[in-house]
C-alpha cells in the first residue's frame, strides 16, 4: 500500500501536488510512540547519519589524540554550506593531521551559500574539496584512519579499515547485522549503508539516551550531541533548515537532514529519536515534516516566525509574490505524547 500524505502543496487554496513518506519516533528500548507508513524497508540515510558515522572518531581516541573540539566535532556531522567558517576550519583541522585538500577523497562542488558562491566567481576561484558539503566528515575519516594506522589513502572503500570499524558502530548501535546493510555511495564517494527507517530511528534514540549505549559509545554520543547543541551553524549553514530548527528548539531537538528526502533527529531531554524519508525526494516536504514532528512532540512552538517558515513554506513567485504554501498533512498533526 502507498505511504500516506505527508505534506501538501497549496497554490490559491488549492492542493497542487502532494509529497508521501513514512516517519517513526522512537524511544532506546525500542517502543515506538509514533509512525506513519512503512518502516521496515531499507532507505538510505544518506548525511542524515552522520551523528552515527562520527562515533568512532570520538569513541577510539582518535578526535582527543588530535586536539579536535567541539566546533571540530560539529562539523565531522555536518552538511555544511561551504561558507568560510566552514571551510577555514576543516582546512586547520587537515593541517593538524599533516594532510591537505587532495587526501580528501570527496569531490569538489560550488558553495551552497550565494554570498560565498558569488564572492568566488567573482575573485576567480574554482571550489576546492574542502568545499564539499561533507569535508567535515571526511576529515573525520582521515583522523580515524590515522588513529587506527591505516592507509589514509582509499578510507572510503568499504573494506578499510575505517569504514569497516564505522559499519560495525552503526551495526551496534542501530541493533542490526552488519551483513544486512544494502551497501550503495553517497554523492561524496563515501559507503552509504541503506536500513529500515525503523532501525535509523532507534539509533539516534540511543544517541538521545547514551546510557542506553556500551560504555564505549555513550561518552562519544554526549560528546557529538554537545558540539552539535553548541555549533548548529557549523554543522549546517546560515539560512538553513537544521540550524534554524535546533536554535529555534534552545537545542531540545538536534537534526539532520540527508539528501532524497530523509531527516533524522534526536531529542536529549526525552530520550527520543527520529526518522523520516519522503518518497519522492523531496528536500522541501522533508524539512516541513521534520518540522512538524518536532511541533508535535511539544519542542517547536508552530506560532513561532522562524518556526512557521518552515512549517509553512511559502510559495513565490518571479516577483516574488507570495502565491501559495507548502503545510503538514492530517498524518502528522496529531500531538505526540511523550
Amino acid at each position: 500500500m502507498a505511504n500516506p500524505v505527508l505534506v501538501e502543496m497549496v497554490r490559491s487554496n488549492l492542493v497542487e501536488s502532494v509529497h508521501r513518506g513514512s516517519y517513526v519516533v522512537r524511544r532506546a528500548d525500542g517502543e515506538t510512540l509514533a509512525q506513519a507508513g512503512t518502516i521496515d524497508a531499507p532507505v538510505y540515510p544518506r548525511s542524515a547519519y552522520k551523528m552515527l558515522q562520527a562515533l568512532p572518531l570520538v569513541a577510539s581516541g582518535a578526535a582527543d589524540a588530535f586536539g579536535l573540539g567541539a566546533e571540530e566535532l560539529s562539523l565531522a556531522c555536518a552538511s555544511h554550506s561551504s561558507e568560510p567558517m566552514h571551510t577555514g576550519r576543516v582546512d586547520a583541522w587537515l593541517a593538524k593531521l599533516g594532510l591537505g585538500d587532495s587526501d580528501l577523497e570527496c569531490g569538489p562542488h560550488p558553495s551552497r551559500h550565494e554570498p560565498t558562491h558569488d564572492a568566488m566567481i567573482k575573485a576567480g576561484a574554482k571550489p576546492a574539496r574542502v568545499h564539499n558539503n561533507c569535508s567535515g566528515k571526511h576529515a573525520g575519516f582521515l583522523t580515524l584512519a590515522k588513529r587506527l594506522g591505516a592507509p589514509t589513502k582509499g578510507y572510503t572503500q568499504l573494506d578499510h579499515p575505517v569504514q569497516q570499524t564505522v559499519s560495525n558502530t552503526i551495526a551496534e548501535v542501530c541493533e542490526i547485522d552488519a551483513s544486512d546493510f544494502v551497501p550503495g555511495t553517497d554523492g561524496c564517494h563515501a559507503p552509504n549503508l541503506a536500513m529500515p527507517l525503523g532501525n535509523l530511528a532507534l539509533g539516534f534514540a540511543k544517541l538521545a539516551a547514551p546510557q542506553s549505549l556500551s560504555e564505549e559509545f555513550a561518552p562519544a554520543a554526549r560528546r557529538l550531541a554537545d558540539a552539535v547543541a553548541a555549533h548548529p551553524l557549523l554543522m549546517s549553514g546560515t539560512g538553513r533548515a537544521c540550524a534554524a530548527l535546533i536554535t529555534a528548539s534552545g537545542a531540545r531537538a538536534l537534526v539532520k537532514v540527508g539528501a532524497e528526502g530523509v531527516y533524522t533527529g534526536l531529542l536529549p531531554e526525552h530520550g527520543l529519536g527520529i526518522a523520516l524519508k519522503i518518497d519522492d525526494g523531496a528536500t522541501r516536504a522533508a524539512e516541513t515534516a521534520i518540522t512538524a514532528l518536532l511541533v508535535a512532540l511539544g519542542v517547536l512552538d508552530a506560532d513561532d516566525a522562524d518556526v512557521k517558515a518552515w512549517l509553512n513554506p511559502p510559495l513565490r513567485n518571479t516577483r516574488d509574490k507570495i502565491v501559495g504554501e507548502g503545510r503538514p498533512a492530517a498524518a502528522l498533526c496529531q500531538p505526540i505524547h511523550v
